[in-house]
């Protein structure tokens, strides 16, 4: 792994390519003008992809990356999103990380509004923008906890219950102001070098997903906030996970480390109860 740049910048980016390479150059092609005139840098943490990733990454950024903002790490493991992560937040010294997936494209300004609203917020360890479609539709990205009548509510599928229960829905509705939820997707994220100095980094012990949920539920333990800010706005177009969503929705086999991160959630956060 490389090693940590010991002078300080204001942002590092997070990238985390898993055989989507070409996702992750649109990405960066989308990202770095947006972060011209900032002092930010670019780290980009192939998760042993296994496939011609570092070769195409490598040959993008040979003909791209003029003034050798990014730089790319090969691990030599794949232990999941959160490891990842955590391999690029380690190789940069930042005031501000932004972890962003590589199904993501940035609609201009939106990295000069995130860090904004960072400033105009100082209690908030998180900063996220408003997830949307490239047709502009938004998507949901601010959520309650999950919790045990959370799971009651989908598991149901009944009417009187849902209708009940409505409060302990996870989701929020799209946003269209400045909004605290309880936790928000890391397809893009900000997060103060404060908060993983106080809460850690993320949890490795969750292979993909429920990660987020879970750190999120650490930050807010300490005391920090998380904002959402629409006005920052970017494209994100789900691509593995989607087909995760499918085999739910059709009941199909889903993969085994689901159901780890989810039991590995709900005992962190609720103990044996949960």
């Amino acid at each position: 792994m490389a090693a940590p740049q010991s002078n300080q910048v204001l942002l590092s980016v997070v990238i985390v390519n898993y055989r989507t390479p070409k996702l992750v150059t649109e990405c960066l092609a989308s990202l770095l003008p947006d972060i011209n005139e900032i002092d930010a840098r670019v780290v980009v943490v192939d998760n042993r992809s296994g496939d011609n990733s570092p070769e195409f990454i490598g040959a993008w950024l040979a003909t791209n990356d003029d003034e050798s903002k990014v730089t790319f790490i090969q691990s030599n493991q794949n232990a999941g999103f959160a490891a990842g992560n955590n391999i690029g937040i380690k190789a940069c010294n930042a005031q501000y990380y932004l972890l962003l997936n590589s199904d993501t494209l940035i609609r201009a300004g939106a990295i000069r509004t995130i860090l904004d609203t960072a400033l105009r917020f100082p209690d908030a360890g998180l900063v996220s923008p408003r997830l949307e479609w490239p047709d502009g539709t938004g998507q949901e990205s601010c959520f309650q906890f999950r919790s045990p009548l959370s799971e009651l509510i989908e598991a149901s599928q009944t009417y009187l219950i849902a209708k009940y229960l409505s409060r302990y829905k996870p989701s929020w509705p799209v946003q269209t102001q400045i909004a605290r939820p309880q936790w928000t997707s890391f397809a893009c994220v900000l997060v103060r070098k404060e908060v993983f100095e106080q809460v850690g980094l993320l949890d490795e012990g969750y292979f993909m997903y429920y990660e987020d949920m879970e750190f999120c539920h650490r930050v807010r333990k300490t005391g920090w906030g998380i904002v959402h800010n629409p006005e920052a706005r970017v494209v994100h177009m789900p691509a593995s996970s989607s087909t995760i969503k499918e085999q739910i929705q059709l009941k199909k086999r889903i993969p085994k480390f689901i159901y780890e991160s989810r039991t590995r959630y709900f005992y962190q956060a609720y103990g044996w109860f949960g």
